[in-house]
C-alpha cells in the first residue's frame, strides 16, 4: 500500500444530521490548524451554511458535487494539481453508498485515516425504520460515531447497541446540548453484575456482549453464565472456541456472529453450529481475534444443549 500523504478526513450522515455543525466547529480549532491548504468537497448542502471565518482560518477551499458520478479519479486529480492541498475532509452525502467509496480510484498518496459518521439522535429511529441498510452501510467501518442532539428519554442504548453490533471498534459519543452524555447504560443493565455468577437471558445477549467489552471494570474477574453457539476456527489453539450468537444488524441477510474467545478443554471436542451452554471467569487481554485487548473467558463448565427457540439477536 502507497504511503499516505494527503489524508482524507471522511463524514458521513444522513441530510441535517450535525455534518456541517461539526465541521465548522472542526476547522476552527488551533489544534486542526496546519500550514497547507484544505480541500472541502461538499457532496451535499444542508441548512446550516458552512462559517466563512473558519474556512479563512483554515485556509479551506470548497468544491460542490451534486451527484456520485461526478466523483471521478479524473477530477479528484484536478482538484490535487490546482489546489495542492496538505488535506481532504470529504463532507459524503448520506444517500449515496458508502461502498462506493472503497472502489473509488483515489489520486497517488491520498487515502482515508479517519472516517466519522454524524447522528441527529432525535430521527435516529425514523431512519433506521426506513433506510437502515444505508446507516448500516455507514457505520462498518466508522472511527467515530457521533449521536447529537440527544435527550437522556430516547433509548441510548439501543442506538449504541445499534451500531457496535455492526462495528465494535467504533468510538461512540452522544450529546446533549450540555456537551457529552457520560455512562448511558447507568441503571439500565437486566441482571445483576455483583451475583456471583451473572446469568445472561437469552434476550440480553446483546447487551452483555456490548457492555463486556466497553466496562472492563465492571467483569473482569467475574463469573458468567450464557447459551451460544459453537465458533472454531484455524486461527485458534485447539483449546479454543467462540460460544456466541448470531446478530442481525439490517435484515435477514445480514447478520454478524458475535462473541468473545473461550478457552476450555473440552474445545477440542466440540464441533461449529452446536449449541453449548458456558459458566465462565472473565479476564481481558490482546487477541488478534479481535485486533484489540478485550473479554477473553476461562469456561468452569461447558455442556451441550439444545439450539434456542430464538437464535437470532436483534438489536433495535
Amino acid at each position: 500500500m502507497d504511503e499516505i500523504a494527503i489524508p482524507i478526513y471522511l463524514m458521513a450522515g444522513f441530510l441535517e444530521s450535525g455534518k456541517t455543525s461539526f465541521l465548522n466547529f472542526t476547522l476552527d480549532q488551533d489544534y486542526f490548524q496546519i500550514d497547507e491548504p484544505t480541500l472541502l468537497i461538499l457532496c451535499e448542502e444542508g441548512e446550516v451554511e458552512l462559517d466563512k471565518k473558519a474556512l479563512k482560518k483554515s485556509n479551506t477551499s470548497v468544491e460542490i458535487l451534486d451527484s456520485p458520478e461526478e466523483l471521478t479519479l479524473e477530477r479528484l486529480v484536478a482538484y490535487d494539481a490546482f489546489y495542492h492541498p496538505g488535506r481532504v475532509i470529504m463532507e459524503y452525502n448520506g444517500m449515496w453508498q458508502v461502498s462506493k467509496l472503497e472502489e473509488m480510484q483515489l489520486p497517488k498518496g491520498w487515502g482515508v485515516v479517519q472516517q466519522i459518521v454524524t447522528v441527529d439522535a432525535s430521527t435516529f429511529q425514523v431512519y433506521m425504520n426506513n433506510m437502515k441498510s444505508l446507516f448500516v452501510e455507514m457505520v462498518r467501518n466508522a472511527d467515530l460515531v457521533l449521536f447529537n442532539r440527544c435527550d437522556m428519554d430516547m433509548p441510548l442504548a439501543s442506538f449504541r447497541r445499534s451500531v457496535k453490533v455492526v462495528n465494535q471498534a467504533a468510538e461512540i459519543i452522544f450529546e446533549d446540548e450540555e456537551g457529552e452524555i457520560e455512562d448511558i447504560f447507568a441503571d439500565e443493565m437486566p441482571f445483576d453484575v455483583n451475583a456471583d455468577v451473572i446469568e445472561i437471558m437469552d434476550e440480553d445477549y446483546g447487551i452483555w456482549f456490548i457492555d463486556a467489552m466497553d466496562h472492563p471494570e465492571t467483569y473482569e474477574g467475574k463469573k458468567v453464565s450464557f447459551t451460544g453457539m459453537v465458533l472454531k476456527s484455524r486461527e485458534f489453539s485447539k483449546n479454543m472456541f467462540v460460544p456466541g450468537r448470531m446478530a442481525m444488524t439490517c435484515c435477514a441477510d445480514d447478520t454478524t456472529f458475535i462473541g468473545y474467545v473461550c478457552k476450555s478443554e473440552k474445545a477440542r471436542q466440540l464441533s461449529t453450529g452446536k449449541w453449548v451452554k458456558v459458566v465462565a471467569s472473565i479476564d481481558y487481554e490482546y487477541m488478534e481475534f479481535y485486533h484489540k485487548e478485550g473479554p477473553v473467558l476461562t469456561a468452569i463448565s461447558v455442556e451441550e444443549t439444545e439450539p434456542l427457540k430464538e437464535e437470532l439477536v436483534y438489536f433495535n
